[in-house]
C-alpha cells in the first residue's frame, strides 16, 4: 500500500512539473543558503587557525604599553632592550628559544626595480619563533650578527617584485643608503590574519638595522617561543615578573607592557566566525520556514483541485488514512527532492566560494545530512494539515464538487 501511495504522490507531482519546482524553489534556496553558509563559516575559521599558527607555535609576544588595538598607548612605555632577550632566555624555564624584533618601513632597490616593504632586524632564533623555513640559502652566522653585517633574507613577495622568476641568492638589495647581500629565501606563508602578508619581509641582524635603518638601540617586540608541554600560565606569570623587576615597576604600578599569546588570539577570532557562521546559517534557515509555507500553500490549492476525486476515492472504499497518507507523502517527497537539489547546488557553490575566498573547502557531512532531515520534516509539518483536510471531506459533497 505504501509503494502505490508513493507512486500516486509521484504521478501528481510529474502531473505539474513547473508547479513542483516553484514550490520546491524555497525548499532548495533555504537548505543551499544553511549549507553554504555554515560551510564557508568554517572554511574561515579553519583559515583563522591555520595563519595564527603560522605565527609561531606556542608564542607569545611582549609588547610595550598596557593594552592592545587602535589608541595603544604606547607613548610613555619604554621599548626593550637586547639584555632583555638574554635575561628571558637565561632565568624563565620551558623557553625554546626568545628573539628580538625591530620593524621598520622601507623601499628596497634592485634590477632597477623598487619595492617598499618592512625590514626586521632580529637573530636566529626569529625564524624558530616564527617557524620560518629557510626554502634556499642559509641563516645568519654568529659573526654577522655580532658585527651587524650587511647580510639579508627575503620573503617570497620581496623577490617575486625585485627579481622575478631569477633566483636572488647572491644579488645585493639596497635598503636606504646601504646595500645588502641576499643570502637567503624565506619559504612562503601567504597572509596572515590580519590580512598582511607575511611574505611581503626583508629579515636583517638586529645590529644591522639598529644601526643602519633605526638609528637607535631600542627592541619593539619581544618573542618567546615555548617547549611543548609547558605550562603557558605559569611560563606567563615568570615573564610578566621578570619585565616588571626589569623594568623597575613598584607593586602600585600597571604593566607598562602587554604579553599577547597566539593561542588566545587564535581562539578568540575563532570563537568570533563561529559566532558568525552560527548567525549567518540562523538567519538562512528562516528561508526553509518560507519555503514550508510554500508547500502548505500549494498542497491545499491542490486538495482543492482534486476535490472530487477524493470523494471518488472515499466512496469506493478508501480510508481516511490513505488519503492522509497519499496527500502527505506528496509533500515530504517535494520537501526532500527540493532539500537533495539543495544539498547538490550548496556543494558547488561552496566549493566556488571557498577558491574565491581562498580558504579551505570543509566537508560537513552533519549539516549536510540534518539540513536534508530538516526539509523532509518541513514536508512532513506543512504538509499534514492540508493532508488531514483532504482525508476528512465528506464523500457526498465532494462529489457534488465541480
Amino acid at each position: 500500500m505504501l509503494l502505490n501511495t508513493l507512486l500516486l504522490a509521484l504521478r501528481e507531482i510529474r502531473r505539474n512539473l513547473m508547479r513542483s519546482f516553484l514550490t520546491i524553489l524555497g525548499i532548495v534556496i533555504g537548505v543551499a543558503a544553511v549549507i553554504t553558509m555554515v560551510t564557508l563559516g568554517n572554511g574561515a575559521t579553519r583559515a583563522v587557525q591555520d595563519q595564527i599558527s603560522s605565527l609561531g607555535s606556542n608564542l607569545l609576544m611582549v609588547l610595550p604599553g598596557q593594552r592592545l588595538g587602535p589608541g595603544m598607548p604606547t607613548a610613555g612605555a619604554p621599548l626593550f632592550k637586547e639584555a632583555d632577550v638574554e635575561a628571558i632566555a637565561s632565568q624563565i624555564g620551558g623557553i625554546n628559544a626568545v628573539a628580538p624584533e625591530v620593524r621598520a618601513a622601507v623601499t628596497v632597490v634592485a634590477n632597477g626595480r623598487n619595492w617598499s616593504t618592512s625590514v626586521t632586524g632580529t637573530s636566529n632564533a626569529y625564524f624558530e619563533t616564527n617557524n620560518w623555513r629557510i626554502a634556499g640559502g642559509r641563516k645568519f652566522e654568529d659573526n654577522e650578527e655580532r658585527a651587524g653585517a650587511a647580510v639579508c633574507v627575503i620573503g617570497e613577495t620581496v623577490r617575486r617584485e625585485l627579481f622575478g622568476t631569477g633566483s636572488p641568492l647572491g644579488e645585493h638589495v639596497r635598503v636606504k643608503q646601504f646595500s645588502c647581500e641576499v643570502i637567503g629565501l624565506l619559504a612562503s606563508k601567504g597572509q596572515s590574519a590580519m590580512g598582511r602578508d607575511q611574505d611581503d619581509v626583508v629579515v636583517m641582524p638586529l645590529h644591522t638595522v639598529q644601526r643602519r635603518v633605526t638609528g637607535n638601540q631600542r627592541v619593539n617586540t619581544l618573542l618567546v617561543s615555548l617547549l611543548d608541554g609547558s605550562d603557558t600560565e605559569r611560563v606567563k606569570a615568570s615573564l610578566t615578573d621578570l619585565m616588571r623587576e626589569r623594568r623597575k615597576l613598584a607593586d602600585n604600578e600597571d604593566d607598562n607592557f602587554n604579553v599577547l599569546d597566539t593561542k588566545q588570539l587564535a581562539e578568540t577570532l575563532s570563537g568570533t566566525t563561529k559566532v558568525m557562521t552560527m548567525l549567518l546559517g540562523a538567519v538562512a534557515a528562516v528561508s526553509l520556514l518560507v519555503g514550508g509555507i510554500g508547500i502548505m500553500n500549494i498542497m491545499l490549492v491542490s486538495v482543492t483541485e482534486r476535490t472530487r476525486e477524493i470523494g471518488v476515492r472515499l466512496a469506493i472504499g478508501a480510508l481516511e488514512r490513505e488519503v492522509l497518507l497519499q496527500f502527505l507523502i506528496e509533500a515530504v517527497v517535494l520537501a526532500a527532492l527540493g532539500g537533495l537539489v539543495g544539498v547538490a547546488l550548496a556543494t558547488i557553490a561552496s566549493i566556488v566560494l571557498a577558491d574565491v575566498m581562498q580558504i579551505p573547502y570543509l566537508f560537513n557531512p552533519t549539516i549536510n545530512l540534518v539540513s536534508f532531515l530538516f526539509s523532509a520534516g518541513i514536508g512532513v509539518v506543512f504538509g499534514y494539515f492540508p493532508a488531514r483536510r483532504a482525508a476528512q471531506l465528506d464523500p457526498i459533497e465532494a462529489l457534488r464538487h465541480e
